[in-house]
């Protein structure tokens, strides 16, 4: 198993968030997690980074296994650089007064092996030719979808085996949300295990083969995307039938 999940409590102060979750994620395929606002997806997504604490959460209990590492012993910086396991956060975060290439070039900041750095980028503007043609364009003036594309191509810079995405096709017109979706299965294709936090129900389990529905800190249903997807309740708070 990849990504192992027992059990998982965090809280926020007085507030318990997750109230002892557990699920896995196995390598090489897309995984999502679905739920309203507020049912603890970022929450979940924060504490696997080992930044829940910068959110002003903590866990509380419970295990978060990474190949049989436990991530609860590591800090943020090696989740990522040593563990590859990147976060594509909620609103893009990029580098507004930077190019789309110091983008790129910071996410693989501290990488010593410049021929495959050479060859990621190669990889993101392959995925993303619209990248390259704007590589010397501030990110603040590309357009949302363009900033969506440069966050997750930040994420393939640092050879992730993880991705995390925190609602990745929030605020994109439909025809954006598509290719971006595309994309994701390409960069999955390639062997990046992916995990899905996304409201938009229709669109994640089309793209995930498993799926976990959260709703209030708890998990509450769990199965392959079409199982959840033909489930009463699923349909009647998620998809709208």
């Amino acid at each position: 198993m990849l990504l192992s999940i027992k059990d998982l409590v965090v809280s926020y102060g007085a507030i318990e968030a997750l109230h002892g979750i557990s699920f896995d994620v196995e390598e090489g395929e897309i995984a999502t997690l679905i739920g309203a606002n507020g049912a603890g997806k970022s929450t979940t997504l924060w504490s696997i980074v080992r930044q829940i604490t910068e959110m002003g959460g903590r866990v509380v209990s419970g295990s978060i296994e990474f190949k049989g590492e436990d991530l609860l012993k590591y800090p943020p910086h090696d989740i990522v650089n040593q563990l590859g396991i990147t976060l594509v956060p909620e609103g893009r975060r990029v580098f507004g007064n930077l190019s789309v290439l110091e983008n790129l070039k910071i996410a693989a900041y501290g990488r010593k092996d410049n021929k495959g750095i050479e060859e990621d980028f190669k990889r993101v503007f392959k995925i993303f030719p619209r990248l390259e043609e704007r590589k010397s364009q501030l990110a603040d003036l590309l357009s949302g979808g363009e900033q969506q594309m440069l966050a997750v191509g930040r994420s393939m810079m640092n050879r992730g085996k993880l991705m995390l995405l925190d609602e990745p096709s929030m605020g994109l017109a439909p025809i954006l949300v598509k290719e971006l979706f595309e994309n994701l299965a390409k960069i999955n294709q390639e062997g990046t295990t992916i995990l899905l936090v996304e409201q938009n129900a229709h669109l994640a389990l089309r793209y995930a083969t498993k799926a976990y529905v959260i709703e209030t800190g708890t998990i509450t249903l769990s199965g392959t995307s079409e199982e959840v997807e033909k489930n009463p309740e699923v349909k009647k708070a998620y998809l709208g039938t």
